[in-house]
């Protein structure tokens, strides 16, 4: 439905054609920004993240080279992951990948957005990445984002409900054309696609 090309299009993963409008930010037309400095301001989660064969520690800190463990441990706290590194034995010092071990789909989603968090990009997307997770720790994280995003744009694609809620925008997508736009309630007053998708998810 165009969600994830949305992604692709903001990381200059690739560019509209010519003649198909442009993407700006902060007015500036992001064709006319470096690659690899557009990056840097742009957070990405995908739903099915890439970790390093490294250790837990540099798979967070990979990109903001803090060299710091407290400010890892907070961050991996935000996202709701540093219980679960502590189940290891060797904490974050514990290699994953190939040589290490084997991290569960919704783990391996938040290191990877403990590893985004800790850029500070003023644009973070998260695409589908909270999907392996259950209900309660989605909720969890999407507080904490509240809370230690401020003075950021957050972009998050899902086709859960739950996850989009207490957007400020809710953005509804249909054959890679915008069919509805608006809060949560003025989506479910609008009784259009998004009502229905509500409706549905509701009486699971």
């Amino acid at each position: 439905s165009g969600k994830s090309t949305i992604t692709y299009l903001l990381n200059r993963l690739y560019d509209l054609p010519e003649g198909c409008g442009s993407i700006s930010i902060g007015g500036v037309d992001i064709r006319d920004i470096d690659r690899h400095y557009l990056r840097r301001g742009v957070g990405l989660v995908l739903q099915e993240p890439f970790l390093f064969s490294k250790t837990i520690f540099e798979n967070i800190d990979i990109a903001a080279r803090s060299e710091d463990l407290n400010l890892v441990r907070k961050t991996a706290g935000i996202a709701a992951v540093d219980e679960s590194i502590f189940a290891f034995s060797k904490g974050y010092d514990t290699v994953v990948g190939e040589r290490g071990v084997t991290l569960s789909g919704g783990q391996k989603q938040r290191v990877a957005i403990a590893r985004t968090l800790m850029l500070g990009a003023p644009i973070m997307i998260f695409d589908d990445s909270m999907s392996s997770l259950d209900m309660e720790t989605d909720a969890k994280i999407r507080e904490a984002l509240r809370e230690n995003t401020a003075g950021a744009t957050v972009i998050l694609i899902s086709h859960r409900i739950s996850t989009l809620m207490l957007s400020d925008t809710i953005m509804v997508l249909d054959n890679g054309k915008i069919a509805e736009l608006g809060s949560h309630s003025e989506l479910i007053e609008k009784n259009g696609i998004y009502k229905r998708i509500y409706d549905l998810q509701s009486s699971v």
